[in-house]
């Protein structure tokens, strides 16, 4: 499998001091992926289409923290097919033919087909989303798009008429809760060498504030916990207790009190 090793998408953090906590728990495959049933469940048909490396282009739509990059970095870990990324923000219409001429070479050279990720599509403007189209039409490149926008008013309507768009939803207190168990458990990437004790409601006020959004209750925990003792990191098996307090503060919202039997209630 080729793949554009330069881009940040998959960079290793070797090199590069300590990864933050959010990029290294980033799940690896399909198995390790959390929430989006309904897109990456059993059977449905995105997973399946990974699965056998059969990818059509897609528009992967859906709020922050929600998975649209790390799905496109399982497919990146999982295709035969060359892989490259790029970033809307900070690619314009050369680094994109940059990348059609190296799709070019793949398929000559190799007869791989390249399946292209562009993070926020949306903020290419009509006459970059146009450069890509015809890239697209004649099969040079599979497109993986992902926005946080509607794509139906954002993205150019000839890409998603050529595209699949599957919507990502918010996810679940539910979702952010197996998130933070499967960190705390994690002995390689996460806390699983030492003894976390969180307070009454500080663990529940993490994942509630987090609001769906699995990047921001991975930054807020990463901080709960390495701000509650004197030094990071501490020896293997130190035991570590995170309050209520250091679980606002990390978050930046306060709990508020909640009685729904009770004048609260409204």
């Amino acid at each position: 499998m080729a793949r554009d090793k330069d881009n940040p998408l998959f960079a290793s953090g070797k090199g590069r001091g300590r990864e933050p906590l959010a990029s290294r728990m980033r799940p690896r495959t399909l198995d390790e992926f959390t929430g989006q049933e309904h897109i990456v469940g059993p059977g449905r048909l995105l997973r399946r289409a990974i699965q056998k490396d059969q990818l059509s282009s897609i528009i992967l739509s859906g709020p922050p923290g929600t998975g649209k990059t790390t799905l496109a970095r399982i497919i990146a870990n999982t295709t035969r097919s060359a892989f490259i990324a790029l970033n809307a923000v900070l690619s314009g219409v050369g680094e994109l033919r940059e990348a059609i001429e190296k799709a070019r070479q793949h398929y000559e050279l190799y007869s791989l087909k390249t399946i292209l990720f562009v993070d926020e599509v949306h903020r290419w403007n009509k006459s970059q989303q146009d450069a890509l189209l015809p890239w697209v039409e004649n099969g040079t490149v599979v497109l993986i798009g992902a926005t946080t926008e509607n794509p139906f008013f954002e993205v150019n309507r000839a890409l998603v008429s050529r595209s699949r768009v599957f919507l990502l939803r918010t996810l679940t207190d539910e979702d952010l809760a197996r998130i933070a168990r499967m960190t705390l458990e994690d002995k390689e990437r996460g806390y699983g060498n030492y003894s976390i004790r969180f307070e009454s409601g500080a663990l529940e006020h993490l994942v509630h504030t987090a609001d769906g959004d699995a990047r921001s209750l991975l930054n807020a925990l990463e901080l709960a916990i390495e701000t509650s003792v004197e030094t990071w990191p501490p020896a293997s098996g130190a035991d570590i207790d995170v309050s209520l307090e250091t679980a606002e503060e990390s978050i930046q919202k306060r709990v508020v009190l909640y009685d729904k039997d009770g004048d609260y209630h409204y």
